[in-house]
């Protein structure tokens, strides 16, 4: 298996340093490739049925990315085999006016995974220092004010149980272009279409200066940022896969120990 490690944010990172089209987690054919994902979806679906049968821990996954980068399909095939009673999904939109009335990691706090679940944030708290910093809503102070409140968040996290993986899914402008056109060009897709996709795509170089300086301040020794090439559909779905069924097989999770009264126990 190919190494996390190029792709492991830390230091004085450069998200130009990372090839969207890179593709490390890709051996084989398409088939082989489709094959391997299956077998990681299957093995995953094990690992969170240890997770909850050990009821000590938990997980989170944050997946942020521009449009189109496929947070949407990572989450459908990745865990196309995860039993839906394990796993909570939150899609983290533009905040409500009650959101708004409240610091912004409040909504965050109610989405935080239970003991023995996987919780996976579609977009996340790092929306909050990403769009207003562009759009100007916030100075330079109050984002690293903001950076400072999410790494203690999630250092509560940790320090609670809970296991933080976060990825970034890394695509090209031009792949978005051809996603954004598909979008346009095939009408069982207008519905995923938003004219403020264009709007957004105007302002990409800040948006990826905004990526750059969130992932450089916020990546961690215990909630570490992941950047994920994701040009290629199958290699981001399989390099996400592979990162959370590696993350949960050093967890070293156990079963409970079986209870002496079962030793000879016959159902009649």
């Amino acid at each position: 298996m190919a190494s996390f490690k190029k792709y492991c944010v830390t230091g004085k990172f450069k998200l130009a340093s990372i090839d969207p089209a890179d593709t490390p987690f890709l051996t084989g054919t398409e088939d082989a490739q489709r094959q391997e994902l299956e077998q990681l979806a299957v093995r995953l679906d094990d690992l969170q049925n240890k997770l909850h049968a050990e009821g000590r821990r938990k997980l989170l996954l944050v997946l942020q990315g521009l449009d189109t980068s496929g947070k949407d399909g990572t989450i459908r095939w990745v865990f196309s085999r995860t039993s839906p009673l394990g796993v909570r999904v939150k899609a983290f939109k533009v905040p409500s006016e009650d959101e708004r009335a409240h610091d912004f990691l409040w909504r965050c706090h109610a989405a935080v995974p239970p003991t023995g679940d996987i919780a996976i944030w579609n977009r996340s708290h790092y929306e909050d220092v990403l769009v207003p910093v562009v759009e100007g809503f916030i100075d330079k102070a109050e984002t690293q004010r903001r950076y400072a409140q999410i790494n203690d968040f999630e250092r509560l996290l940790t320090e609670t149980g809970t296991v933080v993986i976060k990825c970034m899914l890394h695509i090209s402008r031009e792949e978005q272009r051809k996603r954004l056109q598909a979008r346009i060009d095939q009408p069982d897709k207008h519905w995923k279409f938003q004219m403020d996709d264009l709007s957004v795509r105007k302002k990409w170089p800040d948006y990826e200066q905004a990526y750059e300086k969130a992932l450089a301040a916020t990546s961690t020794a215990y909630a570490p940022w992941h950047v994920v090439p994701a040009d290629s559909k199958i290699h981001r779905n399989l390099m996400v896969a592979h990162l959370i069924v590696k993350t949960l097989e050093d967890m070293k999770l156990a079963l409970p120990p079986s209870s002496p009264a079962l030793e000879h126990l016959v159902v009649q």
